[in-house]
């Protein structure tokens, strides 16, 4: 079969393992990325099992584990610093094959990038449109124009190629609720368990990264686009600097211009992520609020099965639907249930939010890992996407 040709639109975590893994199944990839640079800024990311099986296909896990952290346990808080419910991460290792590890995104886009060859990374390239002209798919960008075999829709949120090609599916819908996230400086003594604090519309999580720093997440009940007090630093500490320790001490250890804000949206389900030639994966596809740590763990599975769906296929089409089929119910469920806990998460209703804490400490640990099952048990389809040589874990 001749070399066949990949335009990636976006140079995001999903782009990227797409990029990667077609290349090591011998296709020619370009990622067009619309920023100067590859790389992301200012916060952590979860990796669950699932995600790191999804890396172990790409030869790359060893790599991603060696630069994050791995907390003994963690576990949901109530507003006065009491436990809800606890999680034991070697007991999550053992039923899933893998911990749960947080890093810095800027490490995992890096180690993703490094992955490929220079010349296949084209930052600065702005598409402008896709369109199929009859004779097959052609994406316009600020270099010029390419006619590849595929087009994957990386691109997130506002997908530029999902607005292409699905011109009529609906926006992005707002969460009602807006997010910070921010990484401490390094701590003396930073804490020994990562937790997620709920309140009344309000919550704080922080958790391990290496070098002593803590990376923290915030959320508040609010309209889309509201304009807080003099920095979101300075918003931070109002709402959360009484909160049960470490958060005071945490948000003292977040330098004042190193806070991110971002009103949470989701994604309405799509009816397909294939048209022709073209597909969409991560956000692009299914873009999930933060609640379940699932948005880079889904794109990277999308990533894989959308390289075994073509793997060895001679119709693109085809093989893109078959990647739909196994994509879209799982992506779309998970988004549902991430919107579901962020709900409940969020509740302010005094009787509401008693029912939800006393609901919460009741629950046996066990019935949780076993409700996460469906999530975390997803394994790679078909063979490894390695290159030869390539190291996994």
């Amino acid at each position: 079969m001749p070399q066949r040709a990949a335009t990636i639109v976006g140079g995001g975590i999903g782009g990227l393992a797409a990029a990667i893994a077609l290349h090591r199944r011998g296709w020619r990839v370009e990622v067009l990325e619309r920023a100067p640079r590859f790389t992301e800024i200012g916060a952590g990311i979860s990796l669950w099992p699932n995600a790191l099986r999804a890396l172990e296909a790409l030869g790359l896990a060893d790599a991603v584990r060696a630069l994050g952290a791995v907390e003994a346990s963690g576990g949901v808080r109530d507003r006065r610093g009491r436990w809800l419910s606890r999680t034991d991460n070697g007991e999550l290792a053992r039923r899933f094959g893998h911990p749960l590890v947080v890093l810095h995104r800027a490490d995992l886009l890096r180690v993703l990038a490094e992955a490929l060859p220079a010349d296949r990374l084209r930052s600065g390239s702005e598409v402008r449109a896709v369109r199929d002209d009859g004779q097959g798919v052609v994406v316009e960008h600020s270099r010029g124009a390419s006619r590849p075999d595929l087009v994957v829709g990386a691109d997130g949120l506002r997908s530029v190629v999902r607005g292409a090609l699905w011109p009529d599916a609906a926006g992005p819908r707002y969460a009602g609720y807006s997010a910070w996230r921010m990484v401490t400086e390094p701590l003396a003594e930073p804490p020994a368990e990562g937790a997620a604090t709920w309140g009344r519309g309000e919550r704080f999580g922080h958790t391990a990264l290496p070098g002593g720093r803590m990376y923290c997440f915030a959320t508040a009940s609010l309209p889309a686009g509201t304009a807080v007090g003099p920095s979101e630093h300075a918003e931070l500490l109002r709402r959360f600097g009484a909160w049960p320790d470490p958060i005071p001490a945490l948000l003292a250890s977040v330098p004042e211009g190193a806070v991110l804000r971002h009103d949470l949206y989701d994604l309405p389900p799509l009816p397909t992520f294939a048209r022709g030639r073209v597909a969409l994966l991560g956000d692009a596809a299914h873009a999930m609020t933060p609640n379940l740590g699932q948005g880079a763990c889904q794109a990277l599975e999308d990533a894989v099965t959308l390289a075994h769906s073509l793997d060895g296929a001679p119709d693109v089409p085809d093989a893109l639907r078959s990647y739909d089929l196994l994509r879209r119910p799982r992506t779309q469920a998970i988004t549902r249930r991430s919107a579901r806990l962020g709900a409940l998460g969020q509740l302010s209703w005094p009787p509401a939010v008693l029912v939800r804490d006393t609901a919460a400490r009741l629950m046996p640990a066990r019935v949780t890992l076993r409700s996460m099952a469906p999530v975390l048990g997803w394994t790679v389809p078909g063979d490894r996407v390695t290159a030869a040589g390539s190291g996994s874990s």
